[in-house]
């Protein structure tokens, strides 16, 4: 397939053409020229007001509940709707059902995904069956494709976490930390501070979080291994992490796109779409996160999208589950923070988390192949359960008003675009 793109102004930090509205022409999956006014001849032209384009996004922590909760999500409707948030690739938990512990899961979500325009990345649980107690068959499943290893929201020791360093470090492989003492934390629901305080609920002391990410750094030092810590949220992880790179230790780190939009107070409602894990933090936690990200103490931001059927969902606080929808509306939802330029913004959703897991880059280069998001950062449109593509609906952005509308992808030499951009 031939496809032409007119007009279209590229946004790829670091890149020759970055800021420059250039035509760029595909064939047979592969960018073939880029310049202006081009007279190549295509079978799809793509013309389209304020067309931006960028290297393809990648949400680096999505659960499609696949196998084994497909009523919540399965792989192909979490295809689709990443689809429909521009994203070219995602990295799926190994939280199902059976668990992604061996090569033949790897391989599955692989093979599934093999006609989608969207890439899976799948992570391989840390420990065989995310049952804590041994490691599970990483090396194998590193061959099957997946991407770096841990163990979802599930607790994992400074044994194991040791041991697996230790073991990752003899093929390069990456391990990924979610760092939280659920010793500590028990049964909490809400950030620890004034909003835990009036409305009652149990909380989650910051310490549960940065104590953790104390250990694992402390770990990574000894063994001199490769570490990733996902869902940071407090600003005491956020100092250490820092610290930590300055230190020159192999550490990278994300946070989650709902942890800059959102903070305790949104809790007072009892809303539980706001119920998330980490918790909402308090303000100045919000700051620091915005900051590391600023500095580059963070490396990405995900969308930790976790969709869950209404029996879990629309209950009393106490007893809904953590978590809400979001890679439909991951760079929406970004790209309202002020305190980030475009640029940044599509490097936290792009190039960053493609460096962090080594996938390569996307680069909107001739002779490279196509992987990229075509989108208009200025479209304002409002989020409803219409128009979500997810099989769940829990979302505390449902009625409201976003910015930044995807316009389609194109990777694997396939072109998914939307109908209003044809």
């Amino acid at each position: 397939m031939k496809i032409l793109i007119r007009s279209a102004k590229v946004v790829s930090p670091g890149n020759e053409f970055h800021q420059k509205v250039c035509d760029i022409f595909i064939e047979n999956g592969v960018i073939a020229n880029i310049g202006t006014g081009l007279t190549d001849k295509a079978d799809k032209e793509i013309s389209i007001k304020n067309l931006h384009v960028s290297p393809g996004w990648f949400d680096a922590k999505v659960n499609f509940c696949d196998p084994g909760y497909e009523h919540k999500e399965d792989l192909l409707s979490g295809l689709k709707l990443a689809e429909a948030g521009g994203m070219t690739a995602v990295a799926v938990s190994p939280d199902t059902n059976p668990k992604v512990s061996n090569k033949a899961q790897v391989e599955y979500l692989i093979s599934k995904a093999q006609f989608s325009a969207v890439q899976v990345h799948p992570y391989g649980s840390l420990t065989d069956q995310l049952a804590g107690s041994v490691l599970s068959e990483m090396y194998d499943m590193t061959q099957a494709g997946a991407i770096a290893f841990t163990d979802a929201e599930k607790q994992v020791s400074g044994g194991i976490m040791y041991r697996a360093l230790l073991y990752a470090k003899n093929f390069n492989g990456l391990v990924v930390s979610f760092p939280y003492d659920a010793s500590i934390f028990g049964k909490g629901m809400v950030h620890e501070g004034k909003v835990s305080i009036l409305t009652g609920l149990k909380s989650i002391p910051a310490l549960a979080e940065y104590t953790i990410v104390q250990r694992d750094l402390s770990i990574l030092d000894y063994t001199g291994s490769r570490l990733h810590i996902t869902g940071v949220s407090t600003k005491e992880s956020v100092d250490l992490i820092r610290a930590a790179k300055k230190q020159g230790l192999h550490v990278t780190a994300d946070c989650y796109v709902h942890n800059l939009l959102f903070t305790e107070n949104d809790v007072l409602g009892f809303d539980s779409n706001f119920k998330f894990l980490p918790p909402l933090r308090a303000a100045e936690d919000q700051k620091a996160l915005l900051a590391g990200l600023k500095d580059g103490t963070l490396d990405f931001v995900c969308s930790d999208h976790n969709p869950e059927d209404v029996e879990n969902k629309e209950v009393e606080f106490d007893h809904a589950a953590f978590g809400a929808i979001g890679t439909q509306i991951l760079f929406a939802s970004l790209n309202g923070i002020s305190d980030f330029s475009l640029d940044e913004k599509i490097n936290f959703i792009s190039r960053n988390p493609r460096r962090v897991f080594n996938i390569g880059d996307a680069s909107i280069s001739v002779g490279k192949p196509a992987n990229m998001t075509l989108f208009d950062p200025t479209t304002n449109w409002v989020f409803t359960r219409q128009n979500n593509e997810s099989k769940a609906a829990n979302s505390p952005l449902f009625g409201k008003t976003l910015t930044g509308g995807v316009i389609g992808i194109i990777n694997k030499g396939i072109l998914s675009i939307a109908e209003k951009g044809e």
